[in-house]
């Protein structure tokens, strides 16, 4: 593991950070720096790195070198004697309520309503007294569009609707950032806009947000930075214009050609 020292005082945070799966080398090395109120945009072909990044933001996957850090906070270890030292599980799920994280699939609980769905972590991970957390979860719920399925269950919506759900779910934790895996890439096309248009409100909000996809028009729109990953390493970064407009790496422009 590297020195831990916050020299950017970003809200995330991301040093050195190599993973591997046995003898594959997912991520080489990456550092991003996202500060509190932005929004990042993250680009790549498949298999360039960008969810393992996400998932080591919140420790679903451990880094094997480098460090994270949010709000200041060393992500998945403590600092002592010089080294880091890896958390016991109760404190990763505690400092994971921090960072809300939107699936591809979505992931909500099928056997609960949708008001159950954004009612259960904050009554059972943050002890919030129920009737406080429901009044979160249909405010919420309104700020989605969704106040008249409250009382559905995940199988009854169609897809945009369930991953408006599990934004909404993800929200009501109050996290620090948000991280969204290809949040559109299991939507059927027409309904890709309806999700979209709600991260779209939630970046206008000033909330923090890292989200890994593969609209470009969305990321010309909403983010303060686009990312170009490829080969478990960040390529290119820089405002949109600068990145989609005016690539400068030819990895960046091979990719644009292809999907512009």
């Amino acid at each position: 593991m590297s020195d831990v020292t916050d020299l950017s005082g970003a809200m995330v945070d991301v040093r050195g950070v190599h993973k591997s799966f046995g003898p594959l080398e997912v991520l080489r090395g990456v550092d991003l720096q996202v500060r509190a109120g932005e929004v990042t945009v993250i680009l790549g072909p498949s298999g360039s790195g960008k969810s393992t990044l996400l998932r080591t933001i919140n420790h679903l996957e451990k880094v094997s070198s480098g460090w994270i850090s949010i709000d200041g906070e060393l992500i998945g270890y403590r600092r002592s004697g010089g080294k880091l030292h890896e958390l016991r599980e109760r404190d990763v799920l505690k400092q994971r309520t921090h960072i809300g994280f939107v699936f591809q699939d979505f992931n909500l609980f099928p056997h609960l309503t949708v008001l159950e769905n954004l009612v259960e972590a904050p009554v059972s991970a943050l002890r919030r007294p129920r009737k406080e957390a429901v009044a979160t979860a249909e405010r919420l719920l309104e700020r989605v569009g969704l106040t008249d399925k409250k009382a559905a269950y995940p199988r009854q919506l169609s897809g945009g609707q369930q991953q408006r759900v599990a934004i909404a779910r993800a929200l009501a934790l109050e996290p620090k950032v948000l991280l969204f895996d290809e949040p559109t890439s299991a939507l059927d096309p027409e309904l890709v806009g309806e999700v979209l248009d709600v991260i779209k409100d939630l970046a206008g909000t000033g909330t923090t947000m890292i989200v890994v996809t593969h609209e470009i028009g969305f990321a010309r729109e909403v983010a303060d930075t686009v990312v170009f990953m490829d080969g478990g390493v960040i390529v290119e970064q820089g405002p949109p214009p600068a990145v989609l407009d005016a690539p400068q790496h030819e990895r960046t422009c091979a990719f644009l050609s292809k999907v512009l």
